[in-house]
């Protein structure tokens, strides 16, 4: 260890230091073990635990300039560093590489910097996550994982990575046939409940359109929430197939499943965009206009747009048989799905997709909480000013909006196995809150109903209450 002209040697710390004065033409390769920590590697050696290449890419901006590269292999048990809080992965070997050169920070780089990180065969329910340490995550710091690539192999694991930080590879507890089993059972129960409750409300919402005389806002509300149950049902019954023909199934019959399990899935969140576009309507925009068949127009939209989709993915042969294994490549659950070969359509189609939706309704959330309880605190509501009514609809409204599907966000990583039980359950719940929401917001009390939720101003100084 080069400091200040003197050499110091810590426990658990080693260092190389190289010395560049001169533009680099060729990529530099660096040997690394827990053990005996950096080397210079020349190409032609072999049997070195890990390896680091850098590209020649972060010397170009180095000509006639001096500056050090430094590699430093640090032993995280010994040190007591790099200890992110509530943290259940396992670091590999408790080591961590830390790599700069000069006193600049560099990122963005077009040829990523690869660390090799050797190891035997990994134990079994454990995936390999390249990672950096990252202190501005948290109070502390934390892992992160933005920029850099993973490439698993029986040898050793490579870090493909834009930047240069501290890295080290992480052993995440991933699924295993016994917790995929378990997730089954209650997934499978989890869709029952959520049909039975998705029938019962289309059921309310029928009865009451039929029995008390609203207003036409009143009765498109109640026509949007029907639609969107009857998504959630389609859902919930290609999820049964799913489950039940997967795995059994024909080629050509598993790509129309998979298509159709895609199609509900999209209809799902669009029926969920548009209960969110008619709330903004309501309260920003502040409908008072007259739409001819409006209801009609949102079912063209609702259910006419997923089949755009699903029939493009269609003819580029997005659907078939997914796997989903373990790291010693046992297959734990078979899906009639978007293929792996066609992941990114999976990625625009329902992640992107859903982040958008889940973004807009959101703030559409926030809009109409803040005005319900600014009605509530000024007694302009005289319906539901018990706090656990407010609760009620608040928690039904948020999942009208569809947020308990963002959990599927925060299924990667550590608790990964903690947030997929969390967001199977929660969405099975999704029916049961969305009945009891619309059981407590129109029914007994149908005077109320036209001064507890949403809110329509006729005029620039007259506000009447709606739904």
């Amino acid at each position: 260890l080069l400091q200040s002209g003197q050499h110091r040697l810590l426990a658990g710390l080693k260092r190389l230091l190289l010395t560049v004065n001169r533009a680099v033409t060729d990529d530099i390769l660096i040997a690394f073990s827990p053990t005996e920590g950096p080397s210079r590697l020349k190409t032609t050696e072999k049997g070195k635990a890990g390896k680091i290449h850098l590209p020649r890419e972060i010397f170009r901006s180095l000509i006639n300039k001096t500056v050090h590269v430094v590699v430093t292999v640090l032993n995280i048990q010994q040190l007591g560093m790099f200890k992110e809080f509530n943290q259940t992965a396992q670091v590999l070997d408790n080591t961590v590489v830390g790599i700069t050169v000069g006193e600049s920070s560099i990122s963005g780089l077009q040829e990523p910097v690869q660390l090799t990180f050797a190891h035997r065969e990994l134990p079994r329910g454990v995936t390999p996550q390249c990672v950096f340490w990252d202190p501005s995550k948290g109070q502390a710091g934390g892992w992160n994982r933005s920029g850099c690539v993973t490439q698993p192999g029986d040898k050793g694991t490579v870090c493909s990575c834009d930047h240069l930080s501290f890295f080290t590879l992480l052993l995440i507890p991933a699924l295993d046939v016994s917790t995929a089993k378990a997730l089954t059972v209650v997934a499978t129960a989890g869709c029952g409940v959520a049909m039975a409750f998705s029938i019962f409300t289309m059921a309310f919402c029928i009865f009451i359109r039929c029995r008390f005389r609203f207003e036409e806002t009143v009765r498109i509300n109640l026509g949007l929430h029907m639609n969107l149950m009857g998504s959630l049902i389609l859902l919930n019954l290609a999820f049964l197939l799913n489950s039940g023909l997967s795995g059994r199934a024909h080629p050509s019959t598993c790509r129309v499943l998979g298509g159709f399990t895609h199609y509900c899935l999209l209809c799902c969140f669009t029926w969920t965009a548009l209960e969110g576009c008619q709330l903004y309507l309501l309260f920003v925009k502040v409908l008072g206009i007259y739409i001819h068949r409006y209801l009609a127009k949102l079912c063209l939209v609702g259910w006419g747009f997923p089949v755009l989709v699903v029939g493009v993915a269609g003819i580029i042969g997005s659907y078939g048989e997914y796997n989903i294994h373990t790291m010693d490549h046992q297959v734990i659950a078979n899906l009639c799905w978007i293929t792996s070969k066609h992941i990114l359509v999976h990625y625009i189609t329902n992640c992107g997709y859903f982040g958008l939706i889940f973004l807009f309704n959101m703030a559409i959330f926030g809009v109409v909480t803040h005005k319900s309880c600014s009605l509530q605190g000024t007694g302009a509501v005289q319906g539901y000013q018990k706090p656990w009514k407010v609760a009620l609809v608040s928690v039904g409204l948020f999942c009208l909006l569809g947020a308990t599907w963002a959990l599927v966000f925060l299924t990667y990583g550590i608790s990964s196995t903690a947030m997929l039980y969390l967001f199977t359950i929660l969405n099975s719940f999704q029916g049961i809150f969305i009945f009891i929401w619309l059981v407590v917001l129109y029914y007994p009390k149908t005077r109320e109903t036209t001064g507890s939720l949403s809110y329509i101003i006729r005029h620039e100084k007259t506000t009447t209450a709606s739904q």
